[in-house]
């Protein structure tokens, strides 16, 4: 076949096509495009392969698709002219008839994905620079991992959007306010720090959204607040574990309280010294200091004074706790301790080393405590190469809750969501067996450990029904 036989030939395919293609493709004008498309776009998670793409194909058309290595999308056509025009004709006929269904059935195909992989955000406000962000921030892009690993969020898969909080009130302040300006955020994980919550909570009643909190404080959750909802076990419990442990384990009565005058600190001392007059005994020292102090020698001569032979502490800061741990063990004081959570914290322990030694705390996540538990941690060091503390936990737990509660809610209307938190009932998180009450507290025990050389050793785990 000569070239212009060739060409009247693939003229003549353009001109009958139309009559060849099912009539459910035929457009009704005779001009109009069999196939148009507007505006797709493809995005692999942070990859955009297609962006806002607008094309038409009209009848009698012949387009090309070009299609990634083994797609079917490559044919060579030379040399196929050797045998019969006619047989041909009809050959190519029926070859640019499927590849434009085809077509039209890949770009539908491609389009519901790229609407189904539409990343679901979860906003997460976090001391980024602070050495418990990084706990906190791990702890949620786990659960993030494996959310998104067992297919996703109602089809979509999960995106942590993160803002620095600063480790302060004005920065937390500006962090939530950026996140809530963003109206395709259904839910939040909030801080760790009572009194940045507490800076906070007017924005997040007014933002009405679900937001998962780990401050321990526990006014949080009884302020008239509808969207807080706690991951951790407030203070009224570890108030009464650390009384109950000291008073009837310990066997010690004269007790010396050191707590920060933060709203964590502060809460946590009045919960104490309740617990501690229900049991029969008033403290001989209450003494409290402001976070970042350089220099504890005052308040551990107050604690060497009181002729104390336990003290309880509620300290906010691992920085805080480690300086006041060396300087009271330079003066010669070795009362029994017993701690708050941060008495554990992994930059606590680093930075405190042997001071912390033979000391106690309450903690809400300990790796041995459940089977849970002793999950993630595994989980968390074979990610990271380092233990996990509550820091990481209860970012954990939060991501699962609002994942477990926008899945039975099929919903990402707020309401939706703050009623199926409160629903969770016996969830197995890492940090305790989940069960909300209308409050939006989730969890109501703690465990003891010990610091044993360094190494942080169960002992117990204490729930309270109320």
């Amino acid at each position: 076949m000569t070239a212009d036989q060739m060409s009247a030939a693939c003229r003549q395919a353009d001109a009958s096509l139309v009559a060849d293609l099912p009539k459910t493709t035929v457009a009704a004008e005779s001009n109009a495009p069999l196939l148009s498309i507007r505006g797709l776009s493809v995005r692999f998670g942070g990859i955009v392969a297609l962006d806002n793409v607008w094309f038409d194909v009209k009848a009698g058309q012949i387009c090309g698709l070009i299609a990634p290595n083994g797609a079917g999308g490559r044919r060579r056509y030379a040399g196929r002219f050797s045998r019969s025009p006619q047989r041909e004709l009809s050959t190519l006929k029926r070859m640019i008839a499927c590849r434009i269904i085809v077509l039209a059935g890949v770009l539908a195909t491609l389009t519901c994905f790229a609407r189904g992989a539409e990343p679901l955000k979860i906003g997460m406000v976090a001391p980024v620079a602070d050495y418990s962000g990084r706990y906190q921030i791990q702890g949620a892009k786990l659960a993030v991992e494996e959310i998104n690993k067992a297919g996703g969020l109602l089809g979509r898969p999960i995106e942590l959007v993160i803002e620095d909080d600063q480790t302060t009130n004005p920065g937390v302040v500006l962090a939530f306010s950026k996140l809530a300006g963003k109206k395709d955020i259904p839910a939040f994980i909030g801080p760790v720090r009572s009194t940045q919550v507490h800076a906070i909570a007017p924005d997040i009643q007014r933002t009405g959204r679900p937001v998962t909190i780990g401050g321990t404080d526990p006014q949080l959750t009884h302020m008239g607040n509808l969207w807080l909802f706690r991951c951790r076990p407030n203070d009224i419990y570890s108030a009464r574990v650390i009384a109950d442990y000291g008073v009837n384990t310990l066997g010690k009565k004269k007790w010396a309280i050191v707590h920060s005058t933060d709203a964590f600190g502060t809460n946590g001392m009045k919960n104490l010294v309740e617990m501690l007059k229900r049991a029969g005994v008033e403290p001989v020292l209450i003494q409290g200091y402001t976070n970042n102090l350089q220099d504890f020698t005052p308040v551990a001569l107050a604690v060497k004074q009181s002729g104390a032979d336990v003290m309880g502490t509620y300290m906010t800061m691992p920085p805080d706790l480690g300086i006041f741990a060396r300087q009271l063990r330079q003066l010669g004081v070795n009362i029994a301790w017993v701690g708050s959570p941060t008495t554990v914290a992994t930059a606590t322990l680093r930075l405190a080393g042997p001071a912390l030694y033979g000391s106690y705390a309450v903690s809400d996540f300990a790796a041995d405590s459940s089977p849970a538990a002793k999950e993630f941690a595994t989980k968390f060091e074979a990610t990271y190469k380092s233990a996990p503390d509550f820091g990481g936990a209860w970012t954990y737990d939060a991501v699962h809750v609002l994942a477990l509660a926008i899945d039975n809610a099929k919903s990402l209307e707020p309401q939706k969501i703050r009623e199926a938190i409160l629903s969770v009932k016996g969830y197995p998180g890492a940090e305790g067996t989940y069960n909300f009450d209308q409050n939006g507290d989730g969890l109501r025990g703690y465990n003891i450990v010990k610091n044993d050389n360094g190494k942080i050793v169960f002992i117990k785990h204490i729930d309270f029904s109320e």
